[in-house]
C-alpha cells in the first residue's frame, strides 16, 4: 500500500533526502511519516503539504489510513 505522501513524491520523482533537505524534515522520520509508521506534527505536516502545493493534503498527511491507494504489483 502507498500513503498519499508517497505517491506525491513518486509522481514528481524526488527521493527522501531531497524533501528533506528543502524542508529541514529529518530522512528517517519523512521516511516513516511516509510510511504511515510515524504520526508527524501539525507543524510537519503543513510544511509537507506547502512543500507540495497542496497536491498531499495535511489531513492526507496526518491520517493516511484513511487515504491509502492499494498497490498491485
Amino acid at each position: 500500500m502507498k500513503t498519499p505522501l508517497r505517491l506525491a513524491r513518486e509522481r514528481r520523482e524526488l527521493t527522501i533526502v531531497q524533501i528533506s533537505a528543502e524542508t529541514g524534515i529529518d530522512p528517517g522520520n519523512l521516511s516513516r511519516i511516509e510510511r504511515g509508521c510515524q504520526t508527524p506534527s501539525t507543524k510537519v505536516a503543513e510544511r509537507l503539504a506547502k512543500f507540495f502545493n497542496n497536491e498531499v493534503t495535511e489531513l492526507q498527511i496526518l491520517f493516511p489510513e484513511r487515504y491509502v491507494e492499494k498497490y498491485v504489483a
